[in-house]
C-alpha cells in the first residue's frame, strides 16, 4: 500500500512505551486465548467481557520506555490509513446526506484500560462502542501469521482497521443498537446469527472503504486482505484451537462468508448492498 509522506490523523492516541497506570487484564494463559478466538473483529458491546477478563488482573510495573524507529514508522502507517478512513467515510457519508463522526485509535502494548474495561494483547483488535475509539495491540499481527496462518503485510494490518472502522460506521448509523436490541430474548444460536451478520457487515464496509482507497494499493494488497479474513472466519479458528467446527458457536462467519462480502464491498463500493441482515433491522 502506498502511504509514505501522506498526512497524519489527530485522531491516533500511541499508548505504547508508556505505563497503564494500575491492572490491566491478563493476556496469557487460556483464558486468553479463548478470548482472542471469541473477540477477534469484535464489533458490539465488549464491556461486560472485558470486565470479566479485568477480574484476572495484574499490576503494571509504571515503567516507560522510548518508541523505536519501527515503532514510530508503524505509528505513521497506521496514521495514514486512518486517514484514508477518515477520508473516505467523510465523503460516503457526506454522499447520503449524512455527518459522520471521526473515531479514535490507540496504539498499545501489552495492556489498556477502555471505556469498555481493561484489554490485554490477548483481546485482539477492537472497537469500544463506549468511547468510540478503535485499540490495536500490532503483536496481534505475528499471531495473525504463526498461530492462525495469514500472509501477513501492511495490507492485512490496513484491513483490520478498516473492520474496526466499519463497526464504528454501524455504530453512527445506529445498526449496532439495533442487532443489541434484536439479540434480547433470543436463543444463543440465535443471537450468534445476529452477531455474524454484524461482523460480515464489518467486513463489507472494509471492502467499500477498499474500492475508494484504490488509488493508493498496490499488487497483492487484497490478497493480503483475503488471507487474513480467511484466517479469522470461525470455522478456520475453531479448527486451529479445538480441532473441529461448531456451526451454531459461530459469531463472526466463515473464512468464505468473511472473504465474499469483502469482496463483494470491494467490487460494488456501494454502502447499499451491504444488508447482510436480510432486511431484519428494517
Amino acid at each position: 500500500m502506498k502511504w509514505q509522506g501522506r498526512r497524519q490523523s489527530g485522531n491516533l492516541e500511541d499508548r505504547r512505551g508508556s505505563s497503564t497506570g494500575g491492572k490491566v487484564a491478563v493476556g496469557g494463559g487460556i483464558i486468553g486465548l479463548i478470548f482472542l478466538a471469541i473477540q477477534l473483529f469484535s464489533g458490539g458491546d465488549i464491556s461486560e467481557t472485558l470486565q470479566q477478563l479485568e477480574s484476572q488482573t495484574q499490576t503494571s510495573s509504571g515503567e516507560s520506555r522510548e518508541l523505536t524507529a519501527e515503532e514510530i514508522e508503524s505509528r505513521k502507517f497506521i496514521n495514514a490509513v486512518l486517514v484514508d478512513t477518515e477520508d473516505i467515510w467523510n465523503e460516503i457519508f457526506s454522499e447520503n446526506n449524512m455527518n459522520y463522526q471521526e473515531p479514535g485509535l490507540v496504539l498499545f502494548t501489552d495492556g489498556v484500560r477502555t471505556a469498555c474495561g481493561g484489554a490485554s494483547a490477548a483481546s485482539g483488535p477492537f472497537y469500544c462502542p463506549a468511547d468510540q475509539k478503535v485499540y490495536m495491540d500490532l503483536s496481534f499481527f505475528d499471531e495473525l501469521k504463526t498461530r492462525f496462518g495469514a500472509q501477513g503485510g501492511d495490507f492485512a494490518i490496513a484491513y483490520v482497521i478498516a473492520h474496526e472502522v466499519g463497526h464504528h460506521v454501524q455504530t453512527v448509523l445506529g445498526t449496532s443498537g439495533k442487532v443489541r436490541q434484536l439479540q434480547q430474548g433470543r436463543s444463543q444460536a440465535a443471537a450468534n446469527e445476529l452477531s455474524v451478520a454484524l461482523e460480515l457487515q464489518a467486513d463489507f464496509y472494509a471492502g467499500v472503504w477498499a474500492n475508494h482507497n484504490k488509488k493508493y494499493l498496490e499488487q497483492g494488497d487484497i490478497q493480503e486482505a483475503m488471507s487474513a479474513a480467511s484466517a479469522v472466519g470461525d470455522d478456520a479458528i475453531q479448527k486451529r484451537t479445538s480441532g473441529r467446527v461448531v456451526p451454531d458457536a459461530f459469531t463472526h462467519g466463515t473464512s468464505k462468508q468473511r472473504m465474499d462480502w469483502f469482496m463483494r464491498g470491494y467490487n460494488s463500493g456501494d454502502i447499499r448492498q451491504g444488508d447482510t441482515f436480510n432486511g431484519r433491522l428494517n
